[in-house]
């Protein structure tokens, strides 16, 4: 029993060492243009959630072909000096699309080094979801939000405007009230 106990504490003990613990979350969205082209923006967000620093951080997305992909702005690949416990570090590109076709993108790769340790640690991040560059989307319609607003909120609205009516009608006299009024001031 004092055996197993032993082998929990120093289990625990290891599990909350002190060293970083990176996650690293890459998300790729698609802007058309009006110029019939398309750009994809892509952020790489990299967190340190273990309770040490890491140092001489680097990440590499290098999933994205060039026969495919231009890159607009920005780069592939950057490095820090280093990443604090509980810091947040970001880095975005943009790239322009010139093929037509569904994407895979692969996870970027993060390497930082540990005080402790002369290797170079790797960690990786989230794939993305696969994007369809290029594709023939149907254009939207000028009223379709005038639409999908009166097919939601319609009932509401019509009950407002009765409402609406109806007191305007209460508050405005009639046309033979001022047709009396005006008989009245003739006379």
């Amino acid at each position: 029993m004092r055996a197993l106990l032993l082998l929990f504490f120093v289990s625990v003990a290891t599990a909350t060492g002190d060293a970083p613990f990176i996650i690293a979350h890459k998300k790729a969205s698609l802007t058309r243009l009006k110029s019939g082209s398309e750009r994809v923006s892509v952020s790489i967000d990299i967190y340190n959630q273990g309770f040490s620093t890491a140092y001489d951080v680097n990440v590499v997305d290098d999933s994205w072909p060039q026969d495919m992909f231009d890159i607009v702005s920005g780069n592939t690949s950057r490095s820090w000096e280093r990443l604090d416990a509980g810091g947040l570090l970001s880095h975005s590109f943009e790239l322009e699309a010139k093929k037509q076709g569904m994407f895979y993108g692969a996870p970027a790769v993060i390497t930082f080094r540990i005080p402790t340790k002369a290797a170079l640690q790797e960690a990786y991040s989230t794939a993305i979801l696969p994007l369809d560059v290029l594709a023939e989307r149907p254009p939207e319609k000028k009223f379709e939000w005038a639409k999908r607003l009166l097919a939601k909120y319609g009932s509401q609205i019509s009950v407002i405007l009765i409402v609406v009516l109806f007191i305007y009608l209460l508050v405005t006299p009639s046309s033979a009230a001022k047709a009396s009024k005006k008989k009245r001031q003739v006379l």
